[in-house]
């Protein structure tokens, strides 16, 4: 499991990830059908690092365990609706 400072580095990596993808394609060194196909992956993964950091937050300011947190599937963060 992930600490919050390994997921706050892992979510700043995908930040920084994504701007090279937008860089990338403004510049012509991907095409845009590269760039939406591998931003599709990030944004899940970036989701999902949020998530995980808001349940190990919301753990541990109710006195529970941060390290009980758990990663969820695609389908679950990417459908909440607010």
């Amino acid at each position: 499991m992930a600490d919050d400072v390994s997921l706050q580095h892992r979510i700043k990596s995908l930040v920084d990830e994504e701007h090279q993808l937008r860089s990338a394609l403004q510049s012509g060194e991907i095409s845009a059908d590269e760039e939406h196909s591998r931003l599709r992956g990030l944004e899940v993964e970036l989701d999902q690092c949020w998530d995980l950091l808001r349940q190990r937050r919301a753990k541990r300011e109710f006195g529970e365990n941060p390290d009980e947190a758990q990663l969820r599937p695609e389908r679950i963060v990417e459908g909440y609706t607010g």
